[in-house]
């Protein structure tokens, strides 16, 4: 097991790295971020945002939280989305979860984990939704793995409910959003085809009508 020294250890040796490879690396990264992604992903550990995708530091704006949530009481999440889209005008908000999510699996069972139900109680509103396509699937860990991918599915259409993205779009802004899932198995990203691109791809219920001028 490793001692907080050992970590500090880590860091001095991966800043020497990035310093030899790149000298002004630092000083350019402090100057200002530009990064045209936000990732919302799990709190999990085997699921490092910048790693999986191979991006360095100051390339991707991140959020996560325990399943990949997109609340809209989540004043956190929310707040991380508005400077997002808002001030660093990122073009592509992605939402990933990943198969084996702990917090989808306690979701899917009814034991009494403590507080933390109630937050999970936003996944299993997404399979009660589904739960006829859910429930025909015979094997258990299959059922927990299409509700995974059904929780990312419905996180993105969350993120384009918001007035955030739909302002974003009303005001011509090039604003993508996406789904994508984790393999912890073989460290693969799997496209769940759900990207929405505008306004006029989420229910008219959900439409925020432009303010009368």
């Amino acid at each position: 097991m490793k001692s907080l020294k050992d970590l500090f250890e880590n860091n001095r040796e991966w800043a020497e790295s990035v310093r030899s490879e790149d000298p002004s690396f630092f000083e350019t990264l402090a100057a200002q971020q530009n990064p045209e992604y936000l990732w919302i992903g799990c709190s999990d550990s085997r699921v490092p945002a910048n790693q999986i995708v191979g991006l360095l530091p100051g390339e991707v704006f991140v959020h996560r939280n325990v399943a990949n949530m997109v609340v809209h009481t989540d004043f956190n999440c929310l707040t991380v989305l508005q400077y997002a889209v808002d001030v660093l005008k990122i073009k592509h908000v992605i939402v990933v979860g990943h198969y084996n999510c702990g917090g989808v699996q306690a979701a899917y069972e009814n034991a009494d984990n403590g507080m933390i139900d109630n937050w999970l109680r936003n996944i299993k509103d997404v399979h009660h939704a589904h739960r006829e396509r859910i429930n025909a699937l015979e094997d258990e860990e299959a059922r927990v793995d299409l509700l995974c991918e059904l929780n990312v599915m419905t996180q993105v259409a969350n993120v384009c409910h918001t007035s955030i993205a739909q302002n974003a779009w009303a005001r011509g802004q090039k604003l993508e959003v996406h789904g994508w899932i984790y393999s912890l198995k073989d460290g693969l990203l799997q496209d769940l085809g759900c990207t929405v691109t505008g306004a006029d791809q989420i229910p008219e219920v959900y439409r925020i009508l432009p303010k009368k001028s």
